[in-house]
């Protein structure tokens, strides 16, 4: 594997750990929060560089129905990103302490809370419409088993189902739809429950991304295929012309 291929695969694995971790924002305190927040703005700009030429090819070539889902889905990561950014900067405590940035912090709070909860979502996505490149890279590293193939597609759909559950238990629609403005965090509750919901919710939305990406590669052959169905009638056509 290339050394650029590896270091991707750092990064994007990086930058889903520390998504878990951020979203345990009260649970593993503000100045831990700030700091892994200021980590993961950091691995997003790296992640952006070693994906450069994507950015660069945006305004050329053709946009099939798979390449409109994977634009749309990674410039509303970037939205959700840039509210974090700004309302982390507001309220920062910490990290930032030193902007003269004074008065805002509600709106630093909603701007935040938006960009957190939709970014969380957003991302799963995201990584889900990628997750046959994340395969592909797993299947040169492991031999590929049929066994341990079905295993995994098992307890991942376990796992999304329940994802369902706790992403509504967890109340997370509430945080997204400003329904509630306050986060509410269970410090009785044994922390690895919590990063067992929020892994499942992740591991929903991917799986989500994941078959939206197929849907979209799918419409995409259609049509491929009936364009060229469309030329070789034009072909004969012309043949029987002559």
């Amino acid at each position: 594997m290339k050394p650029k291929a590896m270091i991707r695969i750092v990064v994007d694995c990086a930058m889903t750990v520390l998504l878990m971790l951020l979203m345990a924002s009260e649970l593993l305190g503000r100045f831990a929060h700030e700091w892994i927040g200021t980590a993961m703005f950091i691995l997003f700009i790296l992640h952006h560089i070693l994906n450069r030429r994507w950015t660069k090819s945006l305004l050329r070539g053709r946009y099939t129905p798979y390449r409109m889902l994977q634009t749309v889905s990674a410039a509303l990561v970037l939205f959700t990103m840039c509210c974090s950014l700004v309302g982390a900067l507001i309220m920062s405590r910490h990290v930032f302490a030193f902007l003269p940035i004074h008065g805002g912090r509600s709106f630093g709070r909603v701007a935040h809370l938006i960009g957190a909860y939709w970014g969380f979502v957003l991302m799963a996505f995201h990584l889900g419409i990628h997750w046959n490149g994340m395969l592909a890279v797993g299947r040169r590293m492991v031999k590929p088993s049929q066994t341990r193939s079905r295993i995994l597609r098992i307890l991942a759909a376990v796992m999304a189902l329940y994802g369902v559950y706790a992403f509504f238990a967890r109340s997370i629609p509430q945080y997204m739809f400003l329904r509630t403005r306050f986060v509410f965090f269970d410090y009785e509750e044994p922390i690895i429950f919590f990063f067992f919901d929020y892994l499942a919710v992740m591991i929903s939305f991917a799986w989500l991304g994941f078959y939206a990406a197929r849907a979209a590669q799918r419409g995409t052959k259609i049509k491929m295929r009936e364009k060229e169905a469309a030329k070789m009638q034009e072909r004969k056509a012309a043949k029987m012309q002559k």
